[in-house]
Order: structure tokens, then C-alpha cells, then sequence
């Protein structure tokens, strides 16, 4: 086979590759660990999915342009967002959901433009090739990482009650009251993308780098590649996590700056942060 040439796969050849599912529900099953159905749906939605979009993109790559390039990035933040919340365990407000909202569209918004029209100067810049893949990576790391700072945030707030009203009596404001979670979340939400850029290389070779080597790409552009995207996820999902955060610990807090996280007898004006499923 020509080494510049990326080797195909037949429709049997990707069905063998079903086995490995087929296996993992075997060992659920043989467990009686409650997963059978959710392996099964995930495995079908995720083909189903994968393979819609693989038309899509035939299309869109055939014929560039700066609306639809920007329509499917726009889909795949409300997607991502609306991810956030389903992964979110207690039953949230509707103000935390905007603080979800407008956090992740800054954060990714900024930093992809920065990305597209600094780091790869792309021209045309709304070259779908580049611009929905790697937009696609540094959305779906960010939304790992909310997600991950969002139910920290919730958590902590939930088991210090007592330590963050005891501070406001103190005399201490909600931000200084609430500096140690904030901080905790932001670390929680960061390890998965630092232990990644501890173990790329050594550990594991990066998706991305994998895909451009199999392709027929130099090793040596798809190390270029990776390493910009590592860092531009870094800082993308440091910098959206950081927004939500200094955002989301007010909604904690009245004008009053009285601890609301739970109320069961809340009036309208005072409504709980969290609801009980």
C-alpha cells in the first residue's frame, strides 16, 4: 500500500469492530450491573450520529461557506451546553443554566477566533476542513470540563453549607466566603485536560495525531497540530470554567447576601438553587 494513501475500511470490516460492544455488554450482563440498555443505545446513537455527519461534512466541504461553517459551530455549542445540564446531578434554576450558557458561549467563542485567525491563520478562515473538526475538539474538551466545575461548584456548596453561612456571620462577603469552592471546582475541572498533557506522547498519541498519521500526514505536522489544539483547549476550557464559576457562586446568594441554596418554603423572590428530583 502507498504510505500517502490512507487504507479504507469495508462495511464488514467496521461490523467486526461491533464485537468490542458485544463484549462489554457481556461483562455487565455477566455482572448484572444495570448498563445493558445504555450500551446498547449508545452504541447505535453513536453510529447513527457519526454517520449523519459524515454526509453532512461531505457537503459542507464541497462547498465552503462562512454560514454554514459558523451554523454547525453554533449547533455544536447549544448542543454542548445542553449537554452540560443533562449531565448536571441535581435539578438546577433557570439563572444557573444562563450563567451555564453565557459562559460557554464567551469562553469558546473568544478563544476559537483567537485559534482560527491567530494560531492557524486559516484563508479562506471559514475553512470547514479545519475550522468544525478542531472547533469540534476544543468544544467537546470545554463541555468535559463545565461539566466537571459545574457539579463541583453544586457539590461543595451543598456539603459547606454550614462553613459558608458561619463566614457570612463573620462578617465575610459571598465571594470570600465561597473562594476555597470556587477554587476546588476550578481545579476539579482542569485535571482531566492537565493529566492528558502530562501522558500525551509517552503515555497515549493524542486522537488528532493518530488520525493525521493514519492519513499520511508527517509525523512531525501532526505533532504541530496537536500541540496547538492541546493548548488551545487548555486555555479554553481554563478560561470558560473560570467565567462560569465568577459568575455562578452570586446565584448562591441574595441581595441580601443570605446563603439560598435550599428553601422549602421559598417565596418567589428567593426561589432555591437547587430542586430535589
Amino acid at each position: 500500500m502507498d504510505n500517502d494513501q490512507m487504507m479504507d475500511f469495508t462495511i464488514w470490516q467496521v461490523g467486526f469492530a461491533y464485537v468490542f460492544i458485544l463484549v462489554v455488554y457481556l461483562i455487565v450482563r455477566i455482572k448484572k450491573i444495570p448498563r445493558e440498555k445504555l450500551i446498547l443505545i449508545s452504541a447505535l446513537r453513536m453510529t447513527f450520529q457519526l454517520i449523519l455527519v459524515g454526509f453532512i461534512l461531505i457537503y459542507v466541504l464541497d462547498n465552503p461557506n462562512p454560514f454554514i461553517t459558523v451554523g454547525i459551530i453554533l449547533i455544536m455549542l447549544s448542543f454542548a451546553t445542553f449537554n452540560v445540564y443533562q449531565r448536571t446531578k441535581p435539578i438546577i434554576k433557570i439563572s444557573l443554566k444562563k450563567m451555564i450558557a453565557l459562559a460557554m458561549f464567551v469562553g469558546i467563542s473568544v478563544n476559537l477566533i483567537y485559534f482560527m485567525f491567530v494560531v492557524l491563520q486559516l484563508d479562506p478562515w471559514y475553512e470547514p476542513q479545519y475550522f468544525i473538526p478542531i472547533g469540534g475538539m476544543i468544544i467537546g474538551k470545554t463541555m468535559t470540563g463545565v461539566s466537571l466545575g459545574v457539579n463541583n461548584l453544586l457539590t461543595g456548596m451543598k456539603d459547606q453549607q454550614e462553613k459558608i453561612e458561619g463566614a457570612l456571620m463573620l462578617g465575610a462577603s459571598p465571594k470570600v466566603a465561597s473562594k476555597s469552592i470556587i477554587n476546588q471546582a476550578f481545579d476539579e475541572a482542569m485535571l482531566p485536560t492537565i493529566n492528558a498533557m502530562v501522558g500525551m506522547g509517552i503515555v497515549f498519541l493524542p486522537g488528532m495525531m493518530t488520525g493525521q498519521i493514519i492519513a499520511g500526514q508527517q509525523p512531525i505536522t501532526a505533532v504541530k497540530y496537536q500541540i496547538s489544539v492541546m493548548l488551545g483547549v487548555a486555555g479554553t476550557v481554563s478560561i470558560t470554567v473560570l467565567i462560569f464559576l465568577h459568575l455562578a457562586y452570586k446565584v448562591f446568594f441574595n441581595e441580601r447576601m443570605q446563603f439560598i441554596l435550599r428553601k422549602r418554603d421559598a417565596s418567589k423572590d428567593d426561589l432555591p438553587v437547587l430542586y430535589d428530583k
